[in-house]
């Protein structure tokens, strides 16, 4: 549990294997009625057990089809009592019957979760959204892999995780049924929905989708046209793509940033302008699959693997699209910072800060000294082991510099990890011609 940031979030007692999530929602009047299997298995011998659910309100629970002893829900937690208790090692499956007008939550970082868009919905989860919209273990480290199955009104597609495995219509209404056979976690997992065309694409041996507003169509493929190289250049530094597939979704609605969920990414109409103007954010997005998304977070005060390595990620795009060089980019970057207030541990920002620019800045900046430091071919070798490695699973920061030392050889590297990471003074990138 992840409980020094996130307090109400995650529970203890179990870890969870898969999601069997069944969606029947209304557009017009905000309705969802829902139906969650969860596949446990306990980490502890349990009484009960609790899940992360926000709003909605659950009206049955069984726990291996037996209805539950008991159950409670208050704010944040649905409390479970089954009728026998729960060995530990022992798998066991608990369904939840549930149902509400889903909204947004409030957190220290804004609202996130479910939210109702002009004319469909957007689901934003990061860091604590998840449990808006179904019942689970909202912790970054518990990975499970999903089944959504989303019934709507006709007129609208739903895009989620994972492959499409199946769409029927009946009675005016669609069941889009997707399924995401790689671990995911909750604040990953998503659904959107819109009056959206789906327009397939190859990304190299990767199958794209770009989904948006058919009056946004030629906007959305000229400035996602570069998404082939984009593809092409992060598999050749970082290693293979990590899912089945990559999807993008461009909301008829303006967004204030994008976000990135497992195997997709979210954009607002105001980041397809015709004018490319957004390709940094889409280099960025598209590098978190590696970087956030298979190799995961196993708590959150390392946001920097995430968000550092995404950032990064817009250097090298840039250097390899003919753009400014990484090296350029990185100078202007720590000029910058130096005239900031130097108040920010990196490596452990605290939850306010969890979202600071700095934070991003700065672990872009980490990751150009290491660079620097060990040359190309050894930065490269770190970059794509670091992903092969771990690959679907969830780290640390201790990890990552135990394996940049292990792949580089050079035993230097705790101690510009430390300079970078754990203290405030922002250092000098490593004077080093390579």
């Amino acid at each position: 549990m992840t409980t020094a940031y996130l307090p109400d979030s995650g529970n203890e007692g179990y870890r969870t294997l898969s999601y069997d999530l069944d969606l029947a929602y209304r557009v017009a009047t905000n309705r969802l009625d829902a139906t969650a299997t969860i596949r446990m298995v306990a980490t502890a011998d349990l009484r009960r057990f609790s899940l992360d659910l926000v709003r909605l309100r659950a009206s049955k629970v069984r726990v291996d089809g037996t209805k539950a002893a008991r159950y409670t829900q208050s704010t944040a937690k649905l409390v479970v009592t089954p009728e026998h208790p729960v060995a530990a090692g022992e798998e066991f499956v608990a369904t939840v019957d549930y149902s509400g007008a889903p909204a947004p939550r409030s957190s220290a970082w804004g609202t996130v979760g479910w939210e109702e868009l002009t004319d469909g919905v957007i689901v934003a989860a990061q860091p604590s959204g998840a449990p808006t919209w179904f019942p689970c273990n909202d912790d970054p480290g518990d990975k499970a892999t999903y089944r959504i199955r989303v019934t709507t009104e006709q007129p609208y597609a739903v895009v989620c995780n994972g492959v499409l495995a199946g769409r029927t219509i009946r009675s005016g209404r669609t069941t889009w049924e997707y399924e995401q056979s790689q671990p995911t976690s909750t604040y990953l997992a998503t659904v959107q929905i819109g009056r959206y065309e789906l327009v397939p694409v190859a990304l190299g041996d990767v199958p794209g989708v770009l989904a948006g507003p058919p009056a946004l169509r030629s906007r959305i493929g000229h400035d996602f046209g570069r998404l082939p190289d984009m593809m092409a250049c992060f598999e050749e530094r970082f290693g293979p793509y990590p899912f089945d597939g990559y999807a993008v979704v461009v909301t008829e609605d303006d967004l204030e940033i994008p976000l990135e969920a497992q195997g997709l990414a979210i954009f607002g109409a105001n980041h397809a302008d015709g004018r490319s103007s957004s390709e940094r954010l889409v280099a960025h997005e598209l590098a978190h699959q590696w970087f956030g998304n298979s190799v995961g977070l196993a708590r959150w005060q390392d946001i920097w693997l995430n968000e550092g390595f995404a950032c990064y990620a817009e250097w090298i795009w840039s250097e390899a699209a003919g753009g400014p060089s990484a090296a350029t980019i990185a100078r202007d970057t720590r000029s910058r910072l130096s005239r900031l207030p130097q108040d920010l541990v990196v490596g452990d920002p605290g939850p306010a800060k969890l979202f600071d620019d700095r934070v991003y800045k700065r672990g872009a900046l980490t990751l150009h000294a290491i660079r620097l430091t060990v040359g190309d071919d050894a930065f490269f070798e770190i970059l794509r082991t670091w992903t092969i490695r771990n690959r679907h699973g969830v780290v640390t920061t201790e990890d990552f510099g135990q394996l940049a030392v292990e792949v580089s050889g050079d035993g230097g590297l705790p101690g510009l990890l430390d300079a970078w990471l754990t203290r405030r003074p922002l250092p000098e990138l490593p004077d080093v011609r390579r």
